[in-house]
């Protein structure tokens, strides 16, 4: 690390100790306060700085925004925790981390090292669910936001530390890391701002991944949702989860915690759905679009389950390469959204123009699979003063570009 990254880290974890004091919480909470009236930033730091001083305004106002950001999220715990900005693009979701902590611990294990401890979502988690929790960080930053996260939120049982994952993993023995039976890993898949597609570039490299999950079976690794499926070593379960129709993880289970091949989580409305495989379904059969059009919820697709779904609902796919799935009816269904095929033509502006003109449709929602075309670009140029809605669905059937047009509501 060279000089001016070190100096900024160290004036990162002292504006963070500072904020930690009763001086800087009262100037969190003012700064709170003024975000919430929506006092412009420029005119809100002038007050702070009258109000807090100079050495708090910045940092509180800072810190004072990710706490809004992550209220949706952490609810009430985000008003007592810290977050930079980074941190808390990489902090999981509470719910998700607890369902891991439970996962994880089910079998016995009653000692955890976080490895990779960013603000401290996991180490909370796993501590909050009975665990002896070693948070482990090359970042200072990293070690200060968790040690007073957990401070904050009163959590017992946990040591923070500096550590390597990548030399702590290479000496871990007889199914520990670190002194624990179990083990956390999420590999920093950042770099310079941009997401590092390559897991050999990750941090830790895949290597360490895969030598964690052989080592301490009792392991889990978050890692990125478009992971190529080879890279999952054998006896590993792989696992993606979505919330509310977006994925916001990718999990590999190690061998003493897997379960199954493959596990899609689907959670909607705060119900969690799960669909496994033992092995690999194959593809779904393919056939002409129906009466019903379903879009397999994206967990499904990456988990490669799409074909038990077809199977459940009677559906097949309309191209075999595309993960749209048809049948006669719509479908209850936690895997899929479905819609009412109204339309089916060859792909054509002009044409798609007049038809929904025709149908008395002026606002159109644009989805697309398999087709170079821009939905909002689209969207717009579809757009008429008439009051009918439909969705427009652009994407191949049978080798074809087609447009299939859903749910016309006049």
């Amino acid at each position: 690390m060279d000089p001016e990254p070190e100096e900024q880290t160290a004036e990162t974890v002292r504006q963070l100790r500072a904020l930690a004091t009763p001086e800087g919480a009262a100037a969190l909470s003012r700064a709170a306060e003024l975000l919430d009236d929506r006092v412009d930033a420029v005119a809100a730091l002038s007050r702070l700085r009258a109000e807090v001083g100079t050495g708090l305004a910045g940092p509180a106002w800072g810190i004072a925004r990710q706490r809004q950001k992550a209220r949706t999220t952490f609810g009430a715990d985000a008003d007592r925790m810290l977050f930079t900005s980074d941190a808390l693009e990489q902090a999981g979701r509470p719910e998700l981390a607890a369902r891991r902590a439970a996962r994880l611990l089910a079998g016995g294990a009653d000692s955890v090292a976080d490895l990779g401890c960013a603000a401290g979502t996991d180490t909370i988690a796993l501590a909050r669910a009975g665990a002896r929790v070693l948070a482990v960080d090359l970042d200072p930053v990293a070690r200060e936001l968790t040690a007073l996260n957990v401070e904050a939120l009163g959590v017992e049982d946990v040591w923070v530390v500096a550590g390597d994952a990548v030399e702590l993993v290479a000496a871990a023995r007889g199914r520990e890391v670190a002194g624990c039976g179990a083990a956390v890993l999420d590999p920093a898949r950042r770099a310079g701002g941009k997401r590092q597609l390559d897991p050999d570039k990750w941090s830790p490299p895949w290597s360490t991944v895969v030598e964690l999950l052989e080592k301490v079976p009792t392991s889990v690794v978050k890692v990125a949702p478009g992971l190529d499926h080879d890279r999952v070593p054998a006896g590993i379960e792989a696992e993606w989860v979505s919330v509310g129709g977006s994925i916001v993880e990718a999990l590999l289970w190690g061998p003493a915690v897997a379960e199954t091949w493959r596990r899609a989580t689907v959670v909607r409305d705060g119900v969690v759905h799960e669909l496994t495989a033992d092995a690999d379904p194959g593809p779904a059969p393919t056939g002409p679009v129906r009466g019903w059009l379903h879009e397999p919820d994206p967990a499904v697709i990456r988990s490669g389950l799409v074909a038990l779904v077809a199977a459940d609902l009677g559906a097949t796919l309309v191209d075999p390469t595309i993960a749209y799935l048809t049948s006669d009816g719509p479908a209850e269904s936690p895997w899929v959204s479905s819609y009412r095929v109204d339309e089916v033509l060859p792909f054509n502006l002009k044409k798609l123009r007049a038809l929904l003109r025709e149908r008395g449709v002026g606002r159109v929602v644009v989805k697309k699979r398999g087709s170079a075309i821009e939905p909002e670009s689209i969207a717009r140029q579809l757009r008429t003063d008439a009051r009918g809605t439909a969705t427009v669905v652009v994407t191949r059937v049978a080798g074809a570009p087609t447009t299939l047009v859903c749910d016309v509501r006049t």
